[in-house]
């Protein structure tokens, strides 16, 4: 099995068993937002697939594998004086991790929202402590804006939060 070929598509109630499976991991649910939860139990599953595809267009995917959802990626438009941006988030498998697998979904999903939504920026917020995380966005041409030394509160230490965003000027489809 060649593990970069994958593919993004809408959640599926059949996922539950691998999203469970690969979400209930703290490495990383370290590296998410408090909304991401950990243990993550078959309950949260559910609730998120019924959240993920609610929406048209579905903006929040399975990255899947052979059938199997391994990963999770999505485009969150803003709205009100937001409106010209849209938010990118992700999560991977751990055993997927250094596969160039993200990479490759952050390319697709940046090209689905320029060409899905009337937008001028796709921004991401990695965690300071997440340097995979930040490297990626590097690789996709991403600029880091800023950085907010100390402002987040995960599992009761400060974190900082840094802000990388791609402009449709600087987008190559």
């Amino acid at each position: 099995m060649d593990k970069t070929k994958f593919k993004i598509r809408p959640w599926e109630m059949t996922d539950i068993d691998s999203l469970v499976k690969y979400a209930n991991n703290w490495n990383v649910a370290k590296n998410m937002t408090d909304k991401f939860p950990h243990p993550y139990t078959e309950n949260n599953g559910k609730a998120f697939i019924e959240f993920a595809t609610k929406d048209v267009p579905i903006h929040l995917f399975a990255i899947d594998i052979d059938g199997k959802a391994i990963g999770g990626i999505g485009i969150h438009p803003q709205d009100d004086i937001h409106r010209n941006n849209a938010e990118l988030g992700y999560w991977l498998a751990e055993p997927f991790w250094g596969q160039g697998i993200i990479s490759n979904a952050i390319k697709q999903m940046v090209d689905f929202a320029f060409t899905t939504y009337d937008i001028n920026r796709v921004f991401a917020i990695p965690f300071g402590t997440n340097i995979a995380s930040q490297k990626v966005l590097d690789r996709n041409n991403f600029i880091l804006e800023g950085k907010f030394d100390k402002v987040l509160i995960k599992n009761g230490k400060l974190l900082d939060e840094l802000i990388y965003a791609i402009r449709r000027e600087n987008w190559k489809k």
